[in-house]
């Protein structure tokens, strides 16, 4: 029976990214697929049938003469559509869409990661758990990517008993098939994130300092966008001393991941399951991560990689080395493991079928 589906969001790159395939199967199965977001000039959507709405919506800001006008439009927007079910995705369109739907609609809210809203007791997070509480908790159904964020949300009364697990977003285990790793005698590791603090850059680049200095062999690759002034500084004077390889934000991402033998995300919190550890061991690449949620579900410490005291560099360091002492043959079938762990626990088929099913039960 052909349902009306609405999507709430707050970019293009992250549907592209994580649920193309699931708005094409809707499509495909003669669904009405609305998406909310913000103008784009990809047309990807549009071409593969999809209504687009063009939405303003201030993705980290807290202005709220903004975040009012998001609300407003929203109230004028989902009665039109009049969606049989609603997706949403990022703070904002769950808390905000909530608020509107209120139970006229059927809201299914994916917490994709906390973020660094609630690593802090301040006014900022105070407001948010008072809106949390307000709206997530009466919506339809939430979806949760790990069991921190899923604890935290039932300990401080976000939830009632609305809620189910995701495998993260899952990963499409065919795009990011397995490739054996390079036979050159350099050992590359890569940092995928924004160069900021909490996504944990400061031990990355003191690890590399360190490891680089006893290890010539080892080279240190950043990508992701570097907008802070002072890691602008930082990254161009490590770069110049020869300890990091900064490439920026790269739509090829994939290219770099084949290139490198190990994925390090030192991230200090606030993720759901990180798509680029997904997308790494998927690859066949051993990920080394810090002990947080979502994180810890997709690491098998020692076997698909390892797991490191979060903000600590020397623990980084010493796990570095550990993949280093490895032999070829070792990290290859540490490699392995890891994208068996994906295809068995993570594949994004899985993620396809819970919604397909909300969509057939709405």
């Amino acid at each position: 029976m052909k349902k009306k589906v609405l999507f709430l969001a707050n970019h293009f790159i992250t549907l592209y990214s994580l649920r193309k395939e699931l708005i094409q199967k809707l499509v495909e199965e003669g669904h009405e697929v609305y998406l909310s977001l913000p103008e784009d000039e990809n047309s990807y959507f549009e071409n593969i049938g999809c209504h687009i709405i063009k939405t303003k919506i201030d993705r980290r800001g807290v202005n709220p003469l903004k975040d009012m006008k998001l609300i407003h439009f929203y109230r004028r927007m989902i009665p039109k559509v009049n969606p049989d079910i609603i997706f949403s995705y990022t703070i904002k369109p769950n808390i905000y869409g909530t608020l509107i739907s209120n139970k006229k609609y059927k809201q299914v809210c994916n917490i994709t990661g906390t973020g660094a809203t609630f690593m802090k007791d301040n006014y900022v997070a105070k407001i948010c758990k008072f809106l949390y509480r307000r709206s997530v908790k009466n919506c339809y159904k939430v979806f949760f990517q790990n069991t921190g964020d899923r604890d935290f949300f039932i300990k401080h009364h976000f939830v009632n008993n609305n809620y189910d697990m995701l495998p993260g977003s899952g990963c499409n285990v065919e795009e990011y098939s397995y490739k054996d790793m390079n036979e050159d005698d350099t050992i590359r590791f890569i940092f995928i994130a924004r160069v900021m603090k909490l996504k944990g850059i400061d031990e990355y680049l003191e690890a590399a300092k360190i490891v680089k200095q006893k290890h010539e062999n080892t080279e240190f690759v950043i990508a992701g966008w570097n907008e802070e002034e002072e890691y602008i500084r930082i990254i161009e004077e490590y770069q110049k001393k020869g300890y990091v390889n900064y490439i920026g934000f790269r739509k090829d991402i994939s290219n770099w991941i084949e290139k490198c033998d190990c994925t390090i995300l030192s991230s200090h919190g606030g993720e759901g399951v990180p798509n680029v550890l997904l997308e790494s061991a998927a690859t066949g690449r051993v990920c080394i991560g810090s002990k947080i949620n979502g994180t810890m579900d997709v690491i098998e410490n020692g076997v698909t990689g390892y797991l490191f005291e979060t903000g600590d560099t020397n623990s980084l360091v010493e796990k570095i080395e550990t993949f280093l002492s490895l032999s070829k043959e070792e990290k290859i079938a540490m490699g392995k493991k890891g994208r068996e762990k994906i295809v068995r626990e993570f594949d994004r088929k899985i993620v396809i079928d819970k919604y397909c099913e909300e969509v057939r039960n709405a």
